[in-house]
């Protein structure tokens, strides 16, 4: 980093974190004062004990305590005469009030976005448009916009658990801040204190499908529109000819692995529900173009599609979406010819997001497990031996993979008695519906979660033309997702063995020569390990782009990212924008989940903020080919001894005997299945022995998080650094720290994931007669890596180059302690307590979870 940039980050740092602390931290001081002397049964004990609880606890931890002497040092002091129900009601009380103090924190953020956020900086559309003006690149930012796109696709992971009277008190908490409006903020918290957050039911797939939908109208609709609208000012005829420079996509009624409750009824349900969103966001569109366009001629037309629009709104025919298309091309001629082109701008907006959106607003994707297909393989095989050679499953996978590329027939899936299996087949059927009724754009991509190659593609492809798809063509691109550190360290191979199929070429030919590949993060690093994960990912790219590019195919691939840095989260723009030219690019493509969707996606601000920086660091990946992005021979040689030392730390961690028995018997997870988070179950097997093949990730970094020991995010991190360092090769690292941007990212996000963690809510387990060497060798582990970081780095605190986010942490961390200290106390309780105060301590241990989930943002 030059000088003057050095000089203007620091500047720029400095203010954003004097904002924070005027527009944050002091804000969330005042209201909470406020919500302190709120009358509401829910808080109006707490009101007045909670800052002490706070205090006790920050104190007692400081001093060495555990969770049990401090909450009964605090009923000691200011309760002295409660039994232990009033104490366990108490308790209740003081998480009610946490819950909402997260919201209030949530909301002060929300309404300084932009001044506690970049906006308009370096990594901004203006700035890069200027950039490119002032280098003479306008024509080859114009090409580089007329091919590229981003994709964030919502998952189906049910970690967002607020419900929606919640959300809307949110949004006009965050209006009513933004415009200093005191009274009415008051009404809001009292509101809020009255109006429930927790679940009593669980919601079926729909309902968390209809809990995301909300975004895509209320928030992704408006803010894709107006970061387009930006762009076309300067690059007209490029974003006229992209309609896919930044797309939707959509897992919840899709996503079978994730969701084993997904059914087809769900899927159709959720490809209407979007058909519907779309067309009701036009239809209030065309009313607020009809303030404007109101010409002769125009105002008409305009009224004829809003006419159509609404026609199919009340449930009867529905519209064509080149009528829409053709009658505003009918409006644009009148404009241009009779009416001199006035508000012709705002008409092109509407255009655009037509062209955008369709009428499918998001794209469903349809995911499934390798093993349910090979089973359902297996299924139809047994039903159907005419459709197959003699000895077909034992034949070598090259025989079976031609054979699945040219399988003709049709299956009945009512034949089979199965529900996984007759629902995966209805899958590969209900594609081709969504598509008559959404348009092609609807459902395209069919993914194979735990991909192992070619063969498990190819039986994807088998199961299409058994399920109505043999004699047309298929308009559905076969997505592999390598997740395994074996299968990412093949992943090349596996491609280049079904490029070389020339059946399978000529399906990639009518798919453009395109090819998806989608890459797992989560499952990744816990089955790698931070360092090994992330470098392994890296490598499969530049394995699959050579091997792409060999063979005349254009890759994009598809990133599963969670929330934390464990999961593939962090600065993912910092990530994007250190690609050197051996990844492919021309395609940015990521998932988005849980509170990460309302933290990075919940105001139209930040959504606009969020999708420029993504798209900006594409485009700048593009227009700017620097081969000192690429890691030089020394560089990959030292990456992947860090990798390799940091993946044996982490292998013998994992298979400690005790790994599993700790997050058993010690943490959270077993929690996550008994609580009403989600519709989903929080291990794939049912059986009643833990096993760590069976741990979904999102439970199992959750876990880990809700502990405050984010092992996933650091672990072997330390180790592999001080190895190096042992063998003299420090400088090096140093070196590599300051040259290599996607190394320096490594290190920020693993940073981000030690910041939030807090080893004094857990260290009485250093004094577990089963649990406590343990528990001793994670934080050494964590020492080391603090330690080891912070040397690299040349920092003196984790994310002091960060200050907007290393403030939030500190005040979220703050305010959900008690909170944290409480799900510790109930934990311990369980172990001791009698029959008939388990369940409410359970409880108690469940209702935890959904403030620290919230207060984190991104940990899960």
């Amino acid at each position: 980093m030059s000088v003057c940039k050095k000089v203007n980050h620091q500047y720029m740092s400095t203010q954003i974190a004097k904002s924070f602390r005027e527009l944050v931290a002091l804000n969330f001081q005042l209201y909470n004062s406020l919500f302190l002397t709120l009358p509401l049964d829910a808080v109006e004990q707490t009101g007045i004990l909670l800052p002490l609880l706070q205090e006790a606890c920050s104190e007692g931890f400081e001093k060495g305590g555990d969770p049990i002497s401090i909450i009964e040092q605090f009923f000691a002091d200011h309760k002295p005469g409660f039994s232990e129900q009033d104490q366990i009601n108490f308790l209740f009380k003081v998480i009610q009030y946490v819950e909402r103090q997260i919201v209030l924190v949530d909301a002060l953020e929300d309404a300084a976005y932009g001044k506690i956020h970049r906006i308009g900086g370096p990594d901004s559309w203006n700035q890069l448009a200027e950039k490119a003006k002032a280098e003479n690149l306008e024509k080859e930012l114009g090409n580089v916009l007329a091919n590229f796109g981003i994709r964030v696709v919502l998952t189906a992971h049910p970690t967002q658990f607020y419900p929606g009277q919640v959300l809307a008190i949110i949004s006009d908490l965050t209006d009513a801040i933004a415009a200093n409006k005191a009274a009415f903020v008051r009404e809001l918290l009292q509101q809020l204190g009255k109006t429930p957050f927790f679940r009593k039911i669980k919601p079926t797939p729909y309902d968390e499908a209809l809990s995301l939908n909300w975004y895509l109208g209320h928030i992704f609709y408006p803010a894709i529109g107006k970061l387009v609208d930006r762009i076309a000012e300067d690059f007209p005829e490029a974003i006229d000819k992209n309609g896919e420079l930044i797309s939707i996509g959509f897992w919840p009624g899709g996503d079978r692995d994730g969701n084993p409750f997904v059914s087809i009824d769900t899927t159709r349900r959720v490809a209407a529900k979007l058909r519907n969103t779309v067309v009701s966001c036009y239809q209030q569109d065309l009313k607020t173009l009809k303030r404007r366009l109101s010409f002769a001629g125009v105002y008409e037309k305009l009224e004829q599609l809003e006419d159509l629009l609404a026609t199919e709104l009340h449930g009867e025919d529905k519209v064509d979406l080149s009528a829409i298309e053709n009658g505003l091309q009918e409006v644009e001629t009148l404009l241009v010819e009779k009416h001199q082109s006035m508000f012709l701008d705002r008409l092109h907006s509407f255009q655009r997001k037509v062209g955008l959106f369709g009428l499918f607003m998001a794209s469903i994707d349809i995911r499934q497990d390798s093993r349910v297909i090979a089973k359902t393989v297996e299924a139809v095989v047994d039903a159907y031996p005419e459709m197959f050679p003699p000895g077909f499953l034992a034949m070598p996978g090259n025989e079976q993979i031609t054979h699945f590329l040219q399988l003709s027939g049709t299956v009945d899936p009512a034949q089979f008695s199965d529900p996984v299996i007759k629902d995966t087949l209805e899958s590969f059927f209900v594609i081709r519906e969504i598509q008559r009724e959404n348009g092609e754009r609807g459902a395209h991509r069919y993914i194979i979660s735990n991909c192992r190659g070619p063969l498990d593609m190819a039986r994807v492809i088998g199961l299409f033309r058994l399920c109505g798809w043999a004699n047309e063509l298929l308009s559905v691109d076969v997505v592999p997702l390598f997740e395994s550190v074996n299968d990412l360290a093949h992943a090349g191979e596996s491609m280049k063995e079904i490029y070389d199929n020339p059946i399978y070429r000529g399906h990639l030919k009518e798919r453009a020569n395109r090819q998806t590949v989608m890459l797992g993060f989560s499952d990744g690093t816990k089955d790698g390990g931070y360092f090994m994960a992330n470098w392994a990912i890296f490598t499969a790219k530049e394995d699959i782009t050579a091997t792409s590019r060999q063979s005349g195919v254009e890759v994009v691939f598809f990133d599963g990212r969670g929330g934390p840095p464990a999961r593939g989260g962090g600065n993912t723009h910092q990530f994007y924008a250190s690609l050197g030219d051996k990844i492919e690019s021309h395609q940015i493509q990521m998932t988005v989940q849980g509170q990460t969707i309302s933290s990075h996606y919940g105001i139209e601000e930040s959504a606009v903020h969020n999708l420029e920086n993504l798209l900006t660091a594409g485009l700048q990946n593009n227009l700017y080919k620097r081969p000192e992005r690429n890691l030089t021979d020394p560089q990959r040689i030292l990456i992947q001894a860090l990798a390799e030392d940091s993946y044996r730390k982490y292998e013998a961690l994992k298979n400690h005997p005790l790994f599993v028995p700790y997050l058993e018997e010690r943490s959270t997870i077993k929690y996550y299945g008994m609580a009403n988070i989600g519709s989903r179950p929080a291990k794939r097997s049912q059986s009643d022995r833990l096993q760590f093949e069976d741990l979904r990730a999102i439970p199992f970094v959750g876990a880990w998080s809700q502990l405050k020991q984010n092992v996933p995010g650091f672990y072997g991190v330390g180790s592999s650094l001080k190895a190096q360092e042992e063998k003299g090769n420090w400088d090096a690292c140093v070196r590599l720290y300051n040259e290599s941007s996607f190394f320096r990212a490594l290190v920020s996000n693993s940073m981000q994931s030690m910041s939030k963690t807090f080893f004094p809510l857990t260290r009485y387990m250093e004094k577990d007669e089963r649990f406590g060497e343990f528990w001793k060798l994670i934080y050494a582990e964590f020492e080391l890596s603090r330690e080891m970081v912070l040397k690299i780095s040349g920092q003196h605190w984790l994310l002091e180059d960060n200050s907007r986010s290393r403030m939030s942490i500190q005040l979220r961390e703050q305010v959900v302690l008690p909170l944290l200290t409480i799900q510790q106390y109930a934990q311990i309780k369980i172990r001791a307590a009698g029959p008939d105060l388990v369940p409410l301590y359970e409880k108690m241990v469940m209702r935890s979870l959904f403030g620290n989930i919230n207060s984190s943002r991104n940990s899960i």
